[in-house]
């Protein structure tokens, strides 16, 4: 208690609390393209509730790795050796992860581009789209961004109440902000293709630093954003179009 009343009166530790939590939903903010687009899949009635349930077990399991701090740190250090390259359990997860979004985004891009192909794996392709396998979906991906969000609030303090306070900051505003991004994306289908083409932006950005090669999030961020306001520009553009009666 004492600690914690210290920690409240400590003018650094709200500074570390207010930089975490823009850590935490810069680095959310991956997640939440896909589970948006997952949940959007979902019939209408599903939707929200697949989200909220979503980001509660992704809030659960980051505040259950900041219970095993140690374990946590522990998964950077080299268990595996193959063409004279060390993996920690951390690169093994972020190379699982990272192929995991390839794949995802790229079939999710193929349906996208044959909406009326036919299904040749019957009823087991529809499952895709059901309430239990987007969840599952969704919480393997949440393995792979909570490992490397709690690295990354490891690094900025050793506070666990900051740390904590933090994830369960970032991880409500995501829950607010997840409604009003699905329904965005819902509405613009070309928004859908700019987030598919974002997921295997950053399925490549895990590969390669499973494999040691460090990539600046700020480059990331910085691609995205440049092709959101490329894309926004063009819906503006659409918009004005349709409002003279020039086109679609």
């Amino acid at each position: 208690m004492d600690q914690l009343l210290s920690l409240a009166s400590d003018p650094g530790a709200w500074l570390a609390l207010a930089t975490l939590v823009v850590m935490e939903v810069v680095l959310g903010i991956d997640n939440l393209v896909f589970v948006a687009i997952l949940t959007n899949k979902l019939p209408e009635a599903t939707r929200a509730k697949a989200r909220r349930l979503g980001l509660a077990l992704a809030l659960i399991l980051r505040l259950v790795l900041l219970g095993t701090l140690v374990f946590i740190v522990g998964l950077t250090k080299p268990v595996l050796t193959l063409m004279g390259h060390d993996f920690s359990w951390r690169d093994l997860i972020l190379l699982a992860g990272g192929l995991f979004l390839l794949w995802k985004a790229t079939r999710e891009i193929h349906e996208s581009l044959n909406p009326e192909e036919p299904a040749h794996d019957g009823p087991a392709a529809k499952a895709g789209a059901s309430f239990a396998a987007a969840i599952v979906q969704v919480i393997v991906l949440d393995l792979v961004f909570s490992v490397d969000s709690i690295l990354t609030a490891v690094g900025m303090t050793d506070q666990l109440p900051i740390m904590a306070t933090a994830v369960i900051i970032a991880v409500g505003l995501m829950m607010v902000a997840s409604g009003p991004l699905a329904a965005f994306i819902r509405k613009n289908p070309t928004i859908v293709m700019l987030a598919l083409g974002f997921l295997l932006m950053i399925g490549g950005t895990l590969i390669a630093e499973a494999f040691g090669a460090h990539i600046p999030k700020g480059y990331i961020y910085a691609a995205m954003a440049f092709s959101g306001l490329v894309e926004g520009l063009n819906m503006l553009a659409r918009a004005r179009r349709r409002a003279l009666g020039k086109g679609p």
